[in-house]
């Protein structure tokens, strides 16, 4: 029988990239910052990481039987969003936290939404900022790296001379590579960029978000806070690196075009800066990624490119 010629409408686009296959190039950035975690905050982060990872894939599965949905737990998606949200919670947090923490995430920012792909705003962020605002003690009670974890400030914190003025700032060095206090998962940017470079060269994420996020955020704590000094610890303390190449870079999230790519970058980077200069919260990435993924809707509306073919009314 000869083989028959099927006609079909456009667009005719063909890729080999599954859902599965994205999420499993996000795990694998994310190992090296993982690994840092561990390395610093020992038991405490295994134990919050794996808490995290089977909260969040538990509550997709039970979810999703008792609403009758097929369960798409092997597409890693749900295992991201524990992870990304154990990366924001400090390790001197008890266990019910990342549970409570990565319930919310996939049953209220998520799957009550209609699931992946039809969140307005990032599970893991939207989380955080639901812990922070419920328990801010314990989502602010940073610890020292090591196996004599004692109560520190963060580095912006100290900047901010909001606690521990006693403190001395870490070195550059030691902030670079992890060695300091801070959430899990955002204190190595070393390895943090190392894996958005990874993510950059499988082509899972474009250039727009972090460089643009990442840029505004340098240009401006350059000519209002220090100069290149206050530049380098609002660049590398916080989690301005796990935001700008993971979390604000959501494919759900963040804008599909690319001149509102750049407006969304440029609006978190603006959002950072003034809350970290001018607020009363040291750390601004959470809140100014979550402000303009309130603002993706419009930003595309903006921004897409004409309809071929379409002409101006009353022209």
């Amino acid at each position: 029988m000869e083989k028959l010629l099927i006609g079909s409408s456009s667009p005719h686009l063909r890729s080999n990239e599954t859902i599965q296959s994205i999420m499993l190039d996000v795990l694998i950035a994310l190992l090296p910052a993982t690994i840092a975690g561990v390395y610093f905050f020992r038991f405490n982060a295994v134990k919050l990481i794996v808490l995290a990872i089977a909260s969040a894939v538990a509550t997709e599965y039970i979810i999703q039987k008792l609403t009758k949905k097929p369960v798409t737990i092997r597409d890693l998606s749900a295992v991201v969003t524990g992870l990304l949200l154990a990366f924001n919670i400090p390790a001197s947090a008890p266990w019910w936290i990342p549970v409570i923490g990565s319930a919310f995430a996939i049953a209220i920012v998520k799957q009550a939404f209609g699931g992946l792909g039809h969140n307005f705003m990032n599970p893991a962020l939207g989380a955080r900022a639901m812990l922070l605002a419920s328990w801010p003690v314990i989502m602010t009670n940073w610890v020292t790296p090591g196996p004599d974890a004692v109560s520190t400030a963060t580095p912006l914190a100290i900047m901010k001379g909001a606690e521990a003025t006693n403190e001395a700032l870490p070195s550059l060095t030691n902030m670079f590579i992890g060695n300091i206090g801070g959430c899990i998962g955002e204190t190595s940017a070393a390895l943090l960029i190392l894996g958005g470079l990874y993510l950059l060269y499988k082509k899972v994420i474009n250039w727009r978000i972090p460089v643009v996020y990442i840029g505004t955020v340098a240009v401006l704590t350059f000519i209002l806070d220090g100069g290149f000094t206050g530049m380098s610890y609002h660049l590398f303390a916080g989690g301005l690196m796990i935001g700008a190449f993971y979390m604000a870079t959501d494919y759900a999230s963040s804008p599909v075009t690319p001149k509102g790519q750049l407006i969304f970058a440029f609006g978190c980077g603006l959002l950072t800066s003034i809350i970290r200069l001018y607020g009363g919260y040291p750390e601004g990435v959470s809140y100014s990624i979550l402000l303009m993924n309130v603002a993706t809707p419009i930003i595309d509306k903006f921004t897409s490119p004409k309809v071929f073919g379409e002409v101006k009314r009353n022209g």
